[in-house]
């Protein structure tokens, strides 16, 4: 996908910077890996990972504020421009926010732009603790999309997804979840998971499925820009990080009942419709789930 350079005046980038082992705290909505990736890639405890997801379903916790630029002085671009993969998902987030904000505006809902902060290892959040082994999250707390790039090429050698369609993909996903922040749904969710903690896992289903298919709704709405060979590498992600197939990796048995994310049919359905459409109204999950 050949995506436009970013306008440094369009975007809010920022560098978290790192901390020794990350550690835990809570996270907002968004963490796109679910705990079975930090076992079967990081071999980090499963256990341990699957508290910290449960505090995903809880209301963001207070923390410092992401902040525009490093605290080492570096512009948005020299931060955006410290890797091949920090460009392009700045090039990403340009086109984000130029596709998103003009739908907000013709809503009449406030549109608040949301940063992007590269870190190496682990941050603190507004959400609280973090560590890359968690994968990328957006944490509505401070807005931001939290991602320690290296993620990518785990991304593409051990899950099998190559691609910078496939990258963008993570991107425009944590893209939907602030969307659904800025529209108030996020809170409405963490509000009925609070109220009925037995369906706590299949309401956070429908909030992932519904940001893959933002995510393809954002691709589709740049058709000219796809190349051969996109959908496929975004499709191929989407079911490598299927709640199911993670599951099968990692040697345990399935279990549909844990699922926070949705299986590798659903989230490639979703994902796909978005493509198809181009159409946000099409992606009401919470109309019924993809079977």
């Amino acid at each position: 996908m050949k995506l436009n350079r970013f306008d440094p005046s369009n975007i809010r980038v920022g560098s978290g910077g790192g901390f020794p082992g990350g550690g835990g705290g809570k996270l907002g909505c968004g963490t796109l890996v679910i705990a079975l990736i930090g076992a079967l890639v990081f071999g980090i405890d499963p256990g341990q990972m699957i508290g910290t997801l449960e505090s995903v379903q809880q209301q963001a916790g207070s923390g410092g504020q992401a902040q525009q630029g490093a605290p080492d002085g570096r512009s948005v671009t020299e931060i955006c421009e410290q890797n091949a993969y920090s460009l392009e998902a700045c090039n990403a987030l340009d086109s984000l926010n130029r596709t998103w904000e003009p739908l907000f505006r013709e809503a009449g809902i406030a549109f608040e732009q949301p940063q992007l902060i590269f870190y190496t290892g682990g941050t603190r959040s507004g959400c609280g603790a973090a560590q890359s082994a968690m994968g990328p999250f957006y944490c509505p707390a401070d807005q931001g999309i939290y991602i320690d790039t290296s993620f990518y090429d785990q991304l593409a050698r051990q899950l099998g997804a190559p691609g910078d369609f496939a990258r963008y993909y993570v991107i425009a996903h944590e893209y939907g979840h602030h969307v659904q922040h800025l529209t108030g749904l996020a809170n409405q969710v963490r509000s009925a998971q609070a109220r009925d903690r037995s369906g706590a896992n299949a309401l956070q289903v429908r909030m992932e499925l519904q940001a893959d298919c933002y995510a393809g709704v954002w691709a589709a709405k740049h058709r000219d820009l796809i190349e051969p060979g996109d959908m496929e590498e975004g499709l191929r992600a989407a079911s490598s990080i299927g709640d199911d197939t993670l599951m099968r990796n990692a040697g345990q048995a399935v279990s549909p009942e844990s699922f926070t994310h949705g299986s590798s049919a659903q989230r490639m359905e979703w994902l796909e419709r978005g493509l198809t459409t181009g159409d946000e109204d099409q992606c009401d999950t919470f109309a019924g789930l993809a079977r």
